[in-house]
C-alpha cells in the first residue's frame, strides 16, 4: 500500500486492540514494525496518537500510513487452489454475518502441526484473510467428524467462546461402543491426566487431588443397541478435555468403536472395517447476535459403516435425547 488511507472500525470490532486489528488486514506485519508506526504518530485513531494495544471504538477512524506490504489477491487466500476453495466451501452446513459452521470430515485436523499441512485452519483462508478470516472457537479430533463452529467477526467470536466455557453450549456427540453399558443412562465424573503409557500419551483417568488432572464431566444415553455387542450411545460433555468422550467410554469399560488408541480387544474385533465412531452431531448454543443457533451435521461416511454394520437406524434418535433428563447445573 502506497497511500494514506483511513479506515472505519466495524460494529463486529467494537473492543479490538488496535495491533490485533492491523494483524487481522495485514498479518504479514510484525510487532516492531507496528510499534514503530504507533510511536511515530503515522498511525492514528480519530487523529490522536496511540499505542499498540489502545482499544478501539466502533465507527473510529483509523488512519493507515504506507505500509511495506500489501498481500495480493493470491495471498488473501492464503495460498489456495480453486479446489482447495471449493473443498472448503463445501463443508458449510451454517453461515450467516456472525457464525461458520462446517461439516468436519474425519481424518482432517482442526489445526496444522509439523506434519500436518491440510487442515481446517488452513482452508479458512478460502473466506480471506485479517478481519475476513473466520476464527476457531473450539475443537474437534482428527478422526472425529461433525459440526465446528466459528465466528466471522472477534466480537461473535468472543461470544461463541464464552457460550463453550460457561457451559451454555450444548453439545450432543453420537458414538457406537463396545458392549451395552449399565445403567444405560448416566453421568460418568472422573478426572483425567495425560500420562505417557507405553510409547505412547494417553489421557486416564485420575485421582482428584493429582494437581495435573481436571475434572471431566459426561452425560450418555442410550439409543440403541445391537444385543449386547454394541450400543448406540448419544454423548454429552460438560466440561472439554482432550479426548474426553474417548478416554471416558474406555475407563466405564466401552470403549468407542475404531478407537486404536483407547480401544482394548473386544472392541478391536468389533472394530473391524470402521475407523472411529464418534461424530458431533449437534450443537445448540446463543447466536451472538441473539436467539438460539442449532446445527446438525448428517452422518459421515465413517459413521453409516458403523450403523450399517449394527443395523442402526439414525431416524430412531430422538433429536434431543437429553431433553426428558433433569437439568444438571
Amino acid at each position: 500500500m502506497k497511500e494514506v488511507k483511513i479506515l472505519h472500525v466495524a460494529a463486529g470490532e467494537d473492543g479490538s486492540r488496535l495491533d490485533r486489528w492491523f494483524k487481522r488486514r495485514w498479518p504479514h506485519l510484525n510487532h516492531i514494525q507496528l510499534q514503530k508506526l504507533t510511536r511515530s504518530g503515522q498511525i492514528r485513531v480519530d487523529g490522536g496518537r496511540v499505542k499498540p494495544d489502545t482499544r478501539l471504538a466502533a465507527g473510529s477512524e483509523v488512519r493507515v500510513p504506507p505500509l511495506p506490504h500489501a498481500p495480493d489477491a493470491d495471498e488473501r487466500k492464503g495460498g489456495l487452489s480453486p479446489r482447495d476453495i471449493a473443498y472448503a466451501r463445501s463443508l458449510v452446513l451454517y453461515e450467516d454475518d456472525q457464525v461458520l459452521a462446517l461439516n468436519k470430515p474425519s481424518g482432517l485436523a482442526v489445526q496444522g502441526g509439523t506434519k500436518t499441512t491440510k487442515h481446517i485452519d488452513r482452508l479458512l483462508s478460502a473466506w480471506g484473510e485479517g478481519p475476513e478470516r473466520p476464527r476457531l472457537v473450539h475443537r474437534l479430533d482428527r478422526d472425529t467428524s461433525g459440526v465446528l463452529l466459528l465466528g466471522k467477526t472477534p466480537v461473535a467470536a468472543g461470544r461463541l467462546s464464552g457460550a463453550f466455557a460457561k457451559r451454555r453450549a450444548q453439545k450432543t456427540y453420537w458414538a457406537i461402543v463396545a458392549g451395552a453399558p449399565k445403567p444405560p443412562e448416566g453421568v460418568i465424573e472422573l478426572h483425567l491426566v495425560k500420562r505417557g503409557v507405553g510409547d505412547r500419551e494417553l489421557v486416564v483417568p485420575a485421582d482428584p487431588k493429582d494437581p495435573n488432572a481436571d475434572p471431566a464431566e459426561t452425560e450418555y444415553v442410550t439409543v440403541s443397541r445391537a444385543a449386547q455387542r454394541a450400543t448406540w450411545m448419544a454423548l454429552r460433555p460438560h466440561t472439554g478435555r482432550t479426548h474426553q468422550l474417548r478416554a471416558h467410554m474406555k475407563a466405564i469399560g466401552h470403549p468407542i468403536l475404531g478407537d486404536p488408541k483407547y480401544g482394548d480387544e473386544k472392541s478391536a474385533e468389533l472394530s473391524e472395517g470402521l475407523k472411529l465412531q464418534l461424530h458431533a452431531r449437534r450443537v445448540s448454543l446463543p447466536h451472538p447476535g441473539g436467539g438460539m443457533l442449532v446445527v446438525e451435521a448428517p452422518l459421515s461416511p465413517e459413521m453409516e459403516a458403523g450403523f450399517a454394520k449394527f443395523g442402526f437406524d439414525e431416524h430412531e434418535a430422538d433429536p434431543e435425547p437429553f431433553a426428558a433428563k433433569p437439568k444438571r447445573r
